[in-house]
Parts: structure tokens; C-alpha cells; sequence
């Protein structure tokens, strides 16, 4: 039989979970928009070095290397950054079901 006090105490630790799960989920989140941030950030610093550069071109070939070392900067940038956000999301996944996980492990056993 379940008495008031183990009754609280599992209240307790939900509320308890609860709490460090939006507090992770939140970090997550944050870490996220600065990853965006330093993303744009990045975008914006590299269009304008590109700009001048081009309006610095004084021959047809020194634009051509301007864009074609533009056009390669910003796609490696971009699946830099792509695959560092993408695990970011992987990682807020993984915290999102974690108290999910703890609170299923408790009522289904372990497979063996």
C-alpha cells in the first residue's frame, strides 16, 4: 500500500525532473541561436570581404577567382555549421526523452 509520504516523494522527483529537463532543454536552445548567430555572423563577414573584393577586381579572371573563392568559402561554412546546428538538435533531442527513458525504466524491466 502507498503511503502519503512515498506518494510526495515521487512528486517530488517528477517535479525535480521536470525542472533539470527544462533547464537542459532551454541550454539546448540557447546554444542553438548562438550557433545561428555565429553562423550569420560568419555570413555576413564573408559577403562583405567578397563585395570588396570584387569591386576591387581590376580584370574579368580576378572576379572570376573572387566568386569561385567566395562560392567555395560559403559551402564549406555552410556544411560546417550545418553539421554543428545538426547535432545541436540531435543532442536537445536526446535531453527531451531522457526523463521519458528514466520514467519508463522504472515500470518496464531491463531486457535481458
Amino acid at each position: 500500500m502507498t503511503t502519503t509520504e512515498e506518494i510526495q516523494q515521487q512528486g517530488k522527483e517528477q517535479l525535480d525532473a521536470a525542472v533539470a529537463t527544462a533547464s537542459s532543454f532551454h541550454k539546448g536552445v540557447q546554444a542553438i541561436a548562438v550557433a545561428f548567430g555565429d553562423y550569420t555572423r560568419k555570413t555576413v563577414e564573408d559577403g562583405n570581404a567578397f563585395t570588396e573584393k570584387l569591386v576591387g577586381a581590376k580584370s574579368l579572371d580576378q572576379a572570376v577567382a573572387a566568386q569561385t573563392e567566395y562560392a567555395k568559402t560559403a559551402y564549406e561554412t555552410f556544411v560546417n555549421k550545418s553539421q554543428k546546428i545538426g547535432g545541436l538538435y540531435a543532442d536537445l533531442a536526446k535531453q527531451a526523452y531522457k526523463p521519458l527513458e528514466d520514467f519508463t525504466a522504472k515500470f518496464v524491466p531491463a531486457a535481458r
